[in-house]
């Protein structure tokens, strides 16, 4: 596989694995999502995508139309929304965690209610899975046994599969970025319990929702906790100097990345706050919103 696979063909990377990427490439999905075909046939399809109706027809042709299991990993837009016409098409059950709001923490669900969240945009709110997984349950597949895990932070209902020797980590371990942690549907104390949760779950590789394959994957996910940990740090520090907002303390901690990527930059800061405010490590003014003012307790 080159560093930049060709959309909308099939690319062997593994006996029973091939990857065909979707027409979606751009700032946060990279050179596209990754939609995964595993077996030899009957086949099981990880991620279909995006509506698209060409990369509808790839992965007909790539499985002709030989599917068991249409597995989704979490229900943003650049995921699951091509499971039901690919349902539809080839008669194949959909597996997911749920629905986009599945696996909401209490404080997510509490900062959503009150309409001090973000959007809901870039979420699939259509996509109800025929059958729901929940942690550790194990698939009888075709293509062998793939168990789901609840790895949620990216969102509440993210799922990563292991299969085999290697993991299906989705948006939750890439090699390319890090993962976006949003609030109310990104949830940062999540998201830190998911990739403790994955080191107990040693793989050879990863195969990440966007980007290529992570070939030493429990050193990435110290990496990612690493880093966390490094940037809440640095917003500790920044709040020692008194009171502080997110709109102030993004370019100070993003100055190095395009300021088009600023806002999301300032949702991963704000999910590092609320993370600390159930922490008691800061406070918000009331309510706690994307506009609080925060400081240090």
């Amino acid at each position: 596989m080159t560093p930049s696979p060709a959309v909308g063909i099939p690319h062997d990377l593994e006996p029973d694995l091939r990857l065909i990427i979707a027409p979606n490439p751009g700032p946060l999905t990279f050179w596209g999502t990754n939609t995964y075909i595993l077996g030899q046939g009957p086949f099981v399809v990880i991620d279909p995508g995006p509506v698209s109706e060409p990369h509808l027809g790839a992965i007909l042709d790539a499985t002709r139309g030989d599917i068991s299991h249409i597995l989704v990993s979490h229900t943003h837009a650049d995921h699951s929304p091509l499971a039901r016409p690919l349902a539809e098409r080839t008669k194949a059950k959909t597996y997911a965690f749920g629905a986009s709001r599945d696996g909401m923490s209490a404080v997510m669900r509490a900062l959503e209610a009150s309409g001090h969240g973000q959007s809901s945009e870039g979420l699939d709110h259509d996509f109800r899975p025929d059958v729901r997984l929940v942690d550790g349950e194990a698939l009888e597949t075709p293509a062998g046994r793939i168990t789901a895990l609840h790895t949620p932070g990216h969102l509440g209902n993210h799922l990563c599969f292991a299969w085999r020797d290697v993991i299906f980590s989705a948006d939750h371990v890439m090699g390319w970025a890090t993962s976006l942690v949003s609030p109310p549907f990104g949830d940062l104390t999540d998201f830190m319990a998911s990739c403790e949760k994955l080191l107990d779950h040693p793989a050879r590789r990863y195969f990440a929702g966007h980007g290529a394959p992570i070939d030493q994957p429990l050193d990435r996910v110290r990496d990612l906790i690493d880093h966390r940990r490094l940037r809440e740090s640095q917003i500790l520090a920044a709040l020692e100097s008194g009171p502080i907002t997110i709109e102030t303390l993004t370019p100070r901690l993003y100055a190095d990345i395009p300021s088009n990527l600023h806002p999301a930059a300032a949702r991963n800061i704000f999910a590092h706050l609320i993370d600390l405010t159930q922490r008691n490590m800061c406070k918000a003014s009331n309510p706690l919103n994307f506009k609080s003012v925060f400081e240090r307790l």
